[in-house]
C-alpha cells in the first residue's frame, strides 16, 4: 500500500460491518472484537507508515498519514505540537466510567536521516527508510522502530470501536515525534536539533493522561519496566604548544605528549575505552523489571578543517553518550571523566550538556498483570526475558514515567535489531490481538475514584488527601 492510500474495503469488511453484534443488539465480547481484527489490514497500515520516510526532526507527513486514518475510521484525533511541523498525535475511545484508562504509545521518527554521511557508511540504505514483506517476515527499520507496533494498535483500536465493545476506562491511541536522540548542541540548534521534549513530554503536559501507559516498542514480547537515563558530554582537549605549521612539526612524541590536539585526543580516548568497560560493570543493577548495564560511547569527534590542513589543531572535542541508573547524578560521571583526562595528563575540560533521567515504573502493578493475562491468551509461551541491551536503552517509558504515569514496554521485536531489521509477519498480527486483549482487560477493570497517578513521586500526598472524610478508609495508594 502506498503512502497516504488505504486499502479498498472489501467484501469481507462490508460482512463485518453488517453483522457487527451490537448492531445486532446482541452482548459484544471479546471474541467479536478479535474477529474484527484483520491481519493484512495490520500488515498493509505496517507497511504504509513504513513507506513513508519519516526520520527524527521530519515526523509531519508520517503523523499527518496517522491522523488522517484516524479520522477515517471513526476516531476523533488530536495534535499535539510545539512545533507546527513535528506533531504529536492521540485519539479517544472514551470509557463509560470506572475503569482504569490506558494509553497506547509508539512513535512516528525513525533512525537514520538520508544526509547522515558521517554516520553511516550508506545512509541511503533502503533498510532504514522503506518496508517490505518477504517471505514470512516484514523488513524495514522504520517498520520495527516503531510503526509496526503502531499499526497493531492501531488496527486493535479500530476493532474495538467499530465493535462498539463497552470499555469502562478511557483507551488512548498515540503517535509520537521525537523519541530518537536529537539534542541542541553549539551551532546545531533549533526545531531540527530536538528530540523528546517534543513527544510524549508534550502531550501529556497538554493533556493527554491516563492511569497507565503501554509503549509498544520492540521486546520480543517480554515485559520492561525499567530504562536508564542518558548524559551527554563534551569532552575538549588542548594542546599548550604552538600551532606547528607540518614541516615544523616535532617528532618523535608519545600520543599524549603530541602538539597535535588530534593525536592527544587518542591518547585519552584509549584511556576512556578502559573506564568505559569499568564503568558499565561497575554500574550494573538488577532488579525484578530488569537488568540496565550502562554503557558510554564516543560518538562524535571534531578538530581542525579539512579545507586547512596545513597546522596542527591545538583544540579537539569528541561527545560521549552515557547511560546512567535512575536516580544516578551525572555530575559523578562528569567528574569521572575529568579524572580520565588527569590520568592521561592531559589539558582539558568536560561539559554536560544533556541530562535526562531514568525510571524504573511503580504502581504498574494491574499493566502487568492485564499484560500477563492477555499474553497467556495470545501465546503458547510466557512473556519472553528480554536481553540486557533492551533494559539499557532510553524509551519513551521514562517520559511516561517521569510525569507520573506508570508506563510499561511490550512489544514483537526484531531477532537482530542491529541488522537485520525484521520480525515475523505473525508477531506483527499476534500484537494486534494481544493489544486488543489488554485494551478489553484493563479498561474494564474496575477503578475508585481519585487515584493518584502511580508513578509520581509525592502520590501518596494526594491519596492522603483524597481519603479525608472518610473514616476507615486505607488511603488508594496501589504502589509496593
Amino acid at each position: 500500500m502506498t503512502p497516504g492510500k488505504v486499502r479498498k474495503r472489501t467484501t469481507r469488511d462490508h460482512v463485518r460491518k453488517r453483522t457487527s453484534p451490537a448492531d445486532a443488539g446482541k452482548r459484544v465480547t471479546p471474541d467479536d472484537v478479535l474477529k474484527l481484527i484483520d491481519p493484512q489490514e495490520v500488515v498493509d497500515l505496517a507497511l504504509a507508515l513504513g513507506n513513508i520516510d519519516s526520520p527524527t526532526g521530519s515526523e509531519g507527513p508520517a503523523g499527518e498519514f496517522v491522523y488522517e486514518w484516524l479520522g477515517r475510521n471513526g476516531f476523533a484525533p488530536k495534535k499535539y505540537a510545539m512545533i507546527p511541523e513535528r506533531f504529536n498525535v492521540a485519539a479517544w475511545i472514551d470509557g463509560s466510567g470506572g475503569g482504569h484508562s490506558l494509553i497506547f504509545n509508539a512513535h512516528l521518527d525513525t533512525t537514520l536521516r538520508p544526509d547522515a554521511v558521517w554516520s553511516a557508511r550508506d545512509p541511503l540504505d533502503k533498510l532504514y527508510h522503506s518496508a517490505w514483506v518477504e517471505g514470512d517476515s516484514i523488513y524495514g527499520d522504520g517498520v520495527v522502530n516503531d510503526k509496526g507496533p503502531m499499526a497493531a494498535f492501531l488496527v486493535a483500536a479500530k476493532a474495538i470501536k467499530a465493535s462498539r465493545y463497552p470499555l469502562k476506562g478511557d483507551l488512548i491511541v498515540s503517535a509520537v515525534c521525537g523519541e530518537i536522540s536529537r539534542e541542541p548542541i553549539e551551532e546545531w540548534q533549533g526545531p531540527l536539533y530536538m528530540s523528546k521534549d517534543l513527544g510524549v513530554r508534550f502531550m501529556v503536559t497538554h493533556g493527554v493522561v491516563a492511569d497507565y501507559a503501554l509503549v509498544a516498542e520492540g521486546t520480543g514480547f517480554g515485559i520492561v519496566g525499567i530504562e536508564p537515563g542518558k548524559a551527554h558530554f563534551k569532552v575538549t582537549i588542548l594542546t599548550d604548544t604552538p600551532r606547528y605549521y607540518t614541516p615544523y612539526l616535532p617528532r618523535p612524541t608519545g600520543l599524549a605528549d603530541s602538539p597535535n590536539a588530534i593525536v592527544k585526543a587518542t591518547a585519552v580516548i584509549a584511556e576512556f575505552e578502559k573506564w568505559a568497560y569499568h564503568y558499565q560493570q561497575r554500574n550494573t543493577y538488577k532488579g525484578a523489571m530488569g537488568t540496565i548495564v550502562p554503557k558510554a560511547s564516543v560518538n562524535a569527534i571534531r578538530s581542525g578543517y579539512p579545507f586547512n590542513l596545513t597546522s596542527a589543531p591545538q583544540i579537539a572535542s569528541f561527545y560521549v553518550d552515557t547511560r546512567i541508573l535512575p536516580g544516578a547524578n551525572p555530575m559523578d560521571v562528569r567528574d569521572e571523566l575529568r579524572g580520565v583526562l588527569k590520568k592521561v595528563g592531559v589539558e582539558g575540560s568536560v561539559e554536560l550538556f544533556l541530562y535526562r533521567p531514568g525510571f524504573e515504573a511503580k504502581g504498574a502493578e494491574n499493566l502487568i498483570e492485564a499484560i500477563k493475562r492477555s499474553h497467556a491468551q495470545t501465546f503458547s509461551t510466557p512473556p519472553a526475558i528480554v536481553g540486557d541491551p533492551v533494559t539499557s536503552m532510553w524509551r519513551d517509558t521514562n517520559a511516561f514515567n517521569e510525569l507520573g504515569i506508570p508506563a510499561i514496554s511490550y512489544a514483537p521485536r526484531a531477532t537482530s535489531h542491529a541488522s537485520t531489521k525484521s520480525f515475523k509477519v505473525k508477531d506483527l498480527t499476534d500484537a494486534a490481538l494481544v493489544y486488543a486483549r489488554i485494551a478489553m482487560d484493563l479498561c474494564n477493570q474496575s477503578r475508585g475514584s481519585n487515584v493518584p497517578l502511580g508513578s509520581h513521586p509525592d502520590m501518596r500526598v494526594a491519596a492522603s488527601v483524597n481519603q479525608r472524610g472518610r473514616p476507615g478508609v486505607a488511603p488508594n495508594v496501589n504502589r509496593e
